[in-house]
């Protein structure tokens, strides 16, 4: 006997919603054994992840602030995904959005500069990350490169660049020789919404953004362009689609959403420029963009909870003596479910049974 996939008839709009949850589900009872292998109660350790920040006000303030990079760049990838081209590189471009936007404030810095400062920032970090996403669509129109790997290597690139301006040219005189620039001006900084709270101004762009995604996505033709290439490539070709300007569409919108993400969590909750900005909101956002079924409503729900577990990891090292790093694990292992459970989606396992002829030779 062999299993084996066969594709389905037609896809069951029940299996397709309840899919995330069956993930989420299987995700949680693994972690609660690899909790049991290092030695910690399963149950109360998922309670110092997942119940105990929920009941923190300061926490859930957290939760948004770490939920809105991920839901701007999981909604420019799923427009990338829908219609089936591969940015994998979103990480870098929040980071070349966070140096564009910032060269303006380092700039400005210690100057009589007027408000105009943060909306340019925003402007030059949305059209620094849609430049840099531009080169693997364009190797891809042009010379046919994979976008998966070209997107991908130039992460490196981005964290190489900045790494060398906070090190080098940018680093602040007065910052003891910390890799980091200047503190911004307040004029070239996100407002916070509340007092006492890390919560800023860059969570309404993130909700104005799953807003334009979903007209974008539901009533227009560009929208319409974008599910017919993913779906039917070829009835997209009859219909007069170009599928290479698509390529550039998705990418630019995408980077430009990424690095506008970057000079948003620079000038909020960071306030200056400096290494590992990025807890990894780039490859993060993947996982939040499939979870949320490619669906802006979805994607933001899906950013809640991948931010919680941000803020659930950082609780359990001080809490349950684990590594940070678990919280890598634990996104891992959600994505391995979630793509597990897309693909039977479109595929049942089957049992199959395999005879085999046994051949005679003569002697």
């Amino acid at each position: 006997m062999q299993l084996a996939l066969e594709r389905r008839a037609e896809r069951s709009t029940v299996i397709a919603i309840a899919s995330p949850l069956i993930a989420i589900a299987l995700t949680l009872v693994t972690i609660a054994v690899l909790f049991a292998i290092l030695g910690k109660n399963p149950i109360e350790a998922l309670d110092v992840y997942f119940l105990e920040p929920l009941l923190d006000p300061y926490s859930l303030g957290e939760i948004v602030v770490k939920a809105t990079p991920l839901v701007m760049i999981a909604i420019g990838l799923s427009l990338c995904y829908i219609a089936n081209i591969w940015n994998i590189g979103a990480e870098g471009q929040f980071l070349i959005g966070a140096v564009t936007g910032s060269w303006l404030a380092v700039r400005t810095n210690g100057t009589d500069a007027g408000h105009w400062v943060l909306p340019a920032m925003l402007v030059l970090g949305a059209l620094g990350g849609a430049l840099y996403a531009l080169i693997p669509a364009i190797c891809k129109v042009r010379f046919g490169a994979s976008e998966i790997l070209t997107s991908l290597m130039l992460v490196y690139v981005a964290n190489f660049g900045m790494d060398y301006l906070v090190r080098g040219p940018w680093r602040d005189p007065h910052g003891l020789n910390f890799p980091t620039t200047a503190e911004f001006d307040p004029v070239a900084t996100v407002p916070t919404l509340f007092e006492d709270s890390r919560v800023h101004a860059g969570s309404l762009v993130a909700l104005a953004v799953v807003m334009l995604a979903t007209v974008l996505l539901g009533r227009t033709i560009m929208g319409f362009e974008i599910r017919l290439v993913g779906a039917a490539p070829k009835a997209a070709r009859f219909s007069g689609f170009n599928a290479d300007r698509l390529v550039l569409f998705t990418f630019a919108v995408s980077g430009a959403l990424a690095g506008l993400a970057g000079i948003i969590e620079v000038a909020g909750p960071v306030g200056h420029l400096q290494p590992d900005i990025s807890p990894g909101y780039g490859f993060t956002a993947i996982i939040v963009a499939f979870l949320g079924r490619l669906n802006p409503i979805g994607i933001l729900i899906a950013g809640l909870f991948l931010a919680l577990t941000f803020i659930g990891g950082e609780n359990a090292e001080i809490a349950i003596k684990v590594p940070l790093d678990l919280t890598k694990v634990f996104q891992g292992i959600l994505l391995f479910y979630v793509l597990a459970c897309d693909s039977l989606i479109v595929y049942r396992i089957r049992l199959i049974g395999t005879f085999r002829k046994l051949a005679h030779a003569d002697v």
